[in-house]
């Protein structure tokens, strides 16, 4: 089964959930296939970047960003995740001095020879200055369970599959708006639920700086996989 329920039930009784029409405008061939070519050049210019302009955002468009990704399928429509959008400076301040005690002892003993290797080409280190210099930070967190009111559990479906999902959409929506991100996990990242109060449900899953793209920044030249080495058809 996929993330999405298979039948479109919710978390009600079996049966309970309300059913409603449903149908997209049909297009033609040439139609889908302008479409899908017009929608890949546009995403195949996202890149992930690590330094931003301090220049405020315009959060309702970040609101909405987040909405769209709330639209992710998820198991059994229990839509595990929530989305802090954080702007306040010294929380912002706080959160880069936890991550980089993380990140040292990830650089410095709990990193593997090859991992270390393989990020040598980006220069990356355990200082992350992007976490205070980008505006916002939204720190995504996946709820491994529900909690009922009476403090009992209940129990979340995919947890993972559905916030990655929900992730991908966000920074599909992001990247519309003309706003750069970057997936940051400064794993454990226990200290994240603590700085921001979440509950004892929620684990941090994401935190993903955002802003505009700083005055001249670069990133690396990358090359993305070919069609031919990601995809099989079975005709």
């Amino acid at each position: 089964m996929t993330p999405d329920d298979r039948h479109g039930k919710g978390s009600h009784e079996p049966g309970s959930e309300k059913f409603i029409p449903y149908s997209l405008p049909r297009l033609n061939p040439d139609e889908m296939v302008a479409l899908s070519q017009e929608f890949y050049r546009e995403m195949a210019t996202r890149r992930s970047a690590r330094v931003f302009s301090s220049e405020p955002l315009p959060l309702e468009a970040v609101r909405n960003c987040i909405d769209t990704a709330c639209t992710a399928p998820s198991g059994a429509h229990k839509q595990p995740w929530t989305f802090c959008l954080v702007t306040n400076p010294e929380l912002r301040k706080d959160i880069r001095r936890a991550a980089e005690e993380e990140e040292f002892r990830n650089y410095h003993g709990r990193m593997s020879a090859e991992w270390l290797q393989d990020l040598e080409p980006f220069g990356t280190d355990h200082i992350k200055p992007f976490i205070e210099e980008a505006p916002a930070l939204i720190v995504v967190f996946k709820q491994v369970h529900d909690t009922t009111e009476e403090g009992g559990k209940r129990a979340n479906y995919y947890v993972n599959e559905s916030v990655g999902i929900a992730v991908g959409m966000l920074l599909t929506a992001l990247h519309r708006i003309g706003l750069v991100a970057l997936t940051h996990t400064p794993s454990p990242m226990g200290f994240l639920a603590e700085a921001l109060g979440r509950p004892a449900n929620e684990r941090a899953f994401l935190n993903i700086p955002i802003g505009f793209p700083a005055e001249g920044l670069t990133v690396p030249d990358l090359t993305r996989k070919s069609r031919a080495e990601v995809l099989v058809e079975y005709p």
